[in-house]
């Protein structure tokens, strides 16, 4: 199994239950395939760098997993039936960048701590 991780952004006229929802759809789209969700974090309302269909603002989520090549098709075709997602990207992540967001979580949870 390879370690993957995606960026969606959602449009902005949603309520905070859609929002949860749209990414709970999109988990158990990971889950039912098989994959292993190891982190979410929702980066909240961002300004986006251009114009995506009139709208300059998108709420960002990262959802980082670990499942097999096949579960990104299944993924991204979720991804483009969903009209709420503006743009997502998914990328696999090499064995130093794996290490580096273990410690990045790491040190995050250390700080919520604090």
């Amino acid at each position: 199994m390879n370690q993957y991780e995606t960026v969606f952004i959602l449009t902005p006229v949603l309520s905070d239950e859609q929002m949860k929802e749209a990414v709970n759809k999109f988990k158990g789209v990971l889950t039912k395939a098989g994959a292993e969700i190891i982190n979410e974090e929702n980066w909240g309302l961002k300004k986006l760098a251009y114009t995506i269909d009139k709208k300059n603002t998108g709420f960002y989520v990262l959802i980082e997993f670990k499942a097999e090549p096949q579960v990104l098709k299944t993924l991204e075709v979720a991804y483009r039936r969903e009209e709420k997602v503006l743009r997502f990207l998914t990328v696999k992540m090499e064995k130093y960048a794996a290490e580096y967001a273990e410690k990045r979580r790491k040190n995050k949870s250390n700080k919520e701590e604090a």
